[in-house]
């Protein structure tokens, strides 16, 4: 590589370990060894998506909760259509698995109840894409700095708006999935706004 590029034996190096701490490339010793490209993982994606708004968030560029909520009505409404459209039985365990009670349960459950939901979600719509493009929306909204926690009543509305939108997709209700999840997007918003 260096007499390729020109660099020298530091620079490539130093390019090489830059790239091995992004996971871009594996690195392994021995006769067979050498650096090799790796496979992005979807979760390793999502990490850098989220590393990259985070980043955002520090310059001069707004990002935020708006920002944030306006990206995922963007893509979910339209989603929940196909998910309500294509969703299997399998589709619809993993999201009544993903309801909670607010009553009940604690703020940590409820939490990961939420993101269960909207991953079982993204996993109905069947296209592993937008799988990976909403993973890290989802992530976001999960951390305090940029979506802070919700206040109680809105784990109610929460909860509500997840039930009827297993309601539609249940029900192969395309248009209801869609309204309901719109709706849902809009009671997140409002309290922060």
């Amino acid at each position: 590589m260096c007499a390729r590029s020109g660099l020298s034996r530091s620079t490539v190096r130093e390019a090489l370990r830059l790239l091995a701490s992004q996971n871009l490339i594996v690195t392994t010793r021995g006769v067979t060894g050498g650096s090799f490209v790796a496979q992005p993982s979807p979760a390793h994606v999502s990490d850098s998506v989220v590393t990259a708004v985070q980043l955002l968030r520090g310059s001069s560029t707004p990002v935020g909760l708006a920002e944030l909520l306006e990206v995922r009505e963007m893509l979910e409404v339209p989603a929940a259509s196909l998910a309500a459209l294509r969703r299997t039985d399998s589709d619809l365990a993993a999201l009544r698995a993903a309801l909670f009670a607010p009553g009940r349960d604690d703020v940590e459950t409820m939490r990961a109840a939420r993101s269960a939901f909207h991953a079982a979600m993204s996993a109905a719509v069947g296209n592993p894409l937008y799988e990976l493009l909403t993973r890290p929306l989802h992530q976001l909204a999960t951390e305090r700095e940029l979506a802070p926690e919700p206040p109680p009543e809105l784990w109610e509305k929460i909860d509500a708006a997840h039930r009827e939108i297993l309601s539609c997709v249940a029900a192969r209700d395309a248009m209801g999935a869609a309204e309901a999840t719109r709706a849902h997007l809009r009671d997140v918003r409002d309290p922060y706004s």
